[in-house]
C-alpha cells in the first residue's frame, strides 16, 4: 500500500490513504506523499465494516469522484481446511472480499456520474492456481477476480477500467515467515517480487493515457503462475 501511494503520488496524484489502526504509518506515508508535493487526507475506518466503509467514503465522494481507486487491503489466516477455524475463514472473507463490495460501493455512483474513472484490485497468484494452506485466502483471492470480471462488464460503456493485479510472493511481513528455500526454485526468476514491481504496474493501469487493459488479470510473479 505505501508503495503504490508513493508511486502515484509521484505521477501526479493527491492521495486519499485510507488506514485501519496504525494510525504512525499512515502519517508516515502522508508526510512522504506532501514531501512530493501532493496532498493527502487520511480517511480511517475497518473495511470489514459496511456502515464505516460507507460513512468514510462517501464523505469525499459527495464532493467529488475519485479518478482512481485501488483496493489493496488484506489479511491472511493460515491453516489447513481441515483444522481451519469459522473465525479464520470469517476474517479473511469480511476483510478480502466483503471489502471489496464495501468500498467499490460508495465510491462507484460518483464514478459512473463523472463517466470516467479506474479501478485497480490487488489479487493475488493464490487466486489463479490456489494455495494449501489457504482456502480462506485463496477462496477471497478467487471472489475479486470474479467480481473484477464482472464489473468490467457493467461499467466499461462509462469509460471505467476495471482490472486485476495478482502478485506471487513479494517481499513484504506477510510472506517473512514463508520457507524462501522451499519457494525460490519454483519462481523462474529466482527472487521474490519487490514491493515496488507491483506498485509500477498499479501506476501504470491508473495513468497511462493509452489504455485498452479492461477486465484483466495481470501477475506480477516472476512466472511462478504462467
Amino acid at each position: 500500500g505505501r508503495a503504490i501511494a508513493l508511486r502515484l503520488a509521484q505521477s501526479g496524484f493527491d492521495v486519499w490513504l485510507t488506514y485501519h489502526q496504525n494510525r504512525a504509518a499512515a502519517e508516515e506515508v502522508k508526510a512522504a506523499i506532501e514531501v512530493l508535493g501532493r496532498a493527502c487526507d487520511l480517511l480511517q475506518f475497518d473495511i470489514a465494516d459496511h456502515e464505516a466503509s460507507k460513512a468514510a467514503l462517501s464523505e469525499k465522494t459527495d464532493k467529488r469522484a475519485p479518478d482512481v481507486v485501488v483496493f489493496n487491503a488484506g489479511i491472511a489466516r493460515d491453516n489447513l481446511m481441515v483444522w481451519m477455524t469459522k473465525a479464520e475463514w470469517d476474517a479473511v472473507i469480511d476483510t478480502n472480499l466483503n471489502g471489496f463490495y464495501n468500498v467499490i460501493h460508495p465510491v462507484l455512483f460518483p464514478m459512473l456520474r463523472e463517466k470516467r474513472g479506474r479501478i485497480v484490485v490487488i489479487s493475488s497468484t493464490s487466486g489463479q492456481i490456489g494455495q494449501a494452506g489457504q482456502v480462506n485466502y485463496s477462496a477471497s483471492k478467487a471472489g475479486l477476480i470474479g467480481a473484477v470480471k464482472a464489473l468490467a462488464r457493467e461499467v466499461g460503456r462509462k469509460n471505467i477500467l476495471v482490472n486485476v493485479v495478482a502478485p506471487g510472493v513479494v517481499e513484504t511481513e506477510m510472506v517473512a515467515h514463508l520457507p524462501k528455500e522451499q519457494i525460490m526454485p519454483l519462481i523462474p526468476l529466482n527472487r521474490f517480487g519487490k514491493v515496488e514491481d507491483v506498485a509500477a504496474l498499479v501506476n501504470f493501469l491508473c495513468s497511462e493515457e493509452n489504455m485498452y487493459i479492461h477486465g484483466q488479470v495481470i501477475g506480477v510473479n516472476g512466472g511462478l503462475a504462467m
